[in-house]
């Protein structure tokens, strides 16, 4: 089975691609937001191929799988061919709805012949879905592994664009965090975060790490805070507890159902959430056992079989 997909999330496209299919992935030459082609920065296997425009118009496709509003009429235009009439197609929703959740209406509300899957339950439950078929399929992780040692009693916080998404991302709430943890923010634009923030270059290290990079830099940090107010439940929050880290999160959207008692400290009380940073950095201890609770938690619910087991069935469903 040919499947089409387009490189927009990687992290959630690297378990996706690791199913038994092959995989074509646009590519243009500036490799600019509809044609970035295969990852550079993650593992994926020979079987993802890169295809151009003109090559998409010749080749064989099975599925597609849609991310964003506009693929549907750029597959039409690259391939001649129409998703959902021509060629089975799903439309996979990563994110929760930009704007109020009682008002926001989703771009596949008026099609029935597109099945619409969410990474998470409280987006599909946030989601004006219409008449469109709705499917929840979780976030599956490849596991890194038991990386954590915790040696420097830093946070490290993972979040692309902290500085344009300010608030969404809790970038406003750094500050506070500072006061009590020194804090290693990994992500994308994250240089030069200390200065817009105000805060001494100690107290808040940007950096943009390769992935290969990144996990075993988070496992070295105590623990793992995720200050967010409004996104979908972010990789970086699971991956974190694949790696056995202890997590202090804000508790919002589908965070409460992904971190259980005993896993991390989720609470929208800031007094709270310091507390539990300061004996996480008091206690190592402590913070190794909450880690290990966190790891099996992730591991339970979170694991790359269940997910590819999940899209392989809604596959042989939609595309028989």
């Amino acid at each position: 089975m040919n499947i089409l997909v387009w490189h927009v999330h990687g992290s959630w496209l690297t378990s996706f691609v690791q199913g038994p299919y092959d995989f074509l992935v646009p590519v243009t030459p500036d490799r600019g937001p509809d044609g970035l082609g295969r990852a550079r920065t993650w593992q994926w296997p020979p079987s993802v191929r890169e295809l151009g425009p003109e090559q998409l118009r010749e080749a064989p496709i099975d599925l597609m799988v849609l991310q964003r509003p506009h693929e549907l009429a750029l597959a039409r235009r690259w391939t001649g061919r129409r998703p959902g009439t021509d060629v089975p197609a799903v439309y996979v929703e990563h994110n929760s709805p930009h704007e109020s959740a009682v008002g926001t209406r989703h771009p596949l509300a008026d099609r029935t012949d597109i099945p619409l899957v969410h990474v998470t339950h409280f987006n599909r439950l946030m989601w004006d879905n219409g008449r469109a078929p709705t499917e929840v399929i979780e976030h599956g992780v490849i596991d890194p592994g038991p990386l954590w040692t915790g040696e420097e009693p830093r946070a490290a916080v993972v979040v692309n664009d902290p500085v344009r998404r300010g608030r969404t991302t809790g970038t406003d709430l750094l500050p506070a965090f500072a006061r009590t943890v020194p804090l290693d923010v990994f992500g994308m634009r994250t240089e030069g975060l200390d200065r817009h923030l105000g805060l001494p270059p100690g107290r808040c290290r940007g950096s943009d790490l390769p992935q290969a990079e990144l996990h075993p830099a988070m496992a070295r940090r105590r623990l793992y805070l995720h200050p967010v107010r409004w996104t979908s439940l972010g990789l970086s929050l699971l991956e974190a507890m694949f790696l056995g880290m202890p997590v202090v999160a804000l508790d919002t959207t589908e965070v409460r159902e992904a971190v259980p008692e005993g896993a991390g400290v989720v609470s929208n009380r800031f007094d709270v959430l310091e507390d539990a940073v300061r004996r996480f950095l008091a206690d190592p201890v402590h913070a190794r056992r909450t880690g290990e609770a966190a790891r099996a938690a992730a591991q339970a619910r979170y694991s790359e079989r269940r997910f590819r087991d999940d899209w392989e069935r809604l596959i042989k469903e939609v595309a028989p």
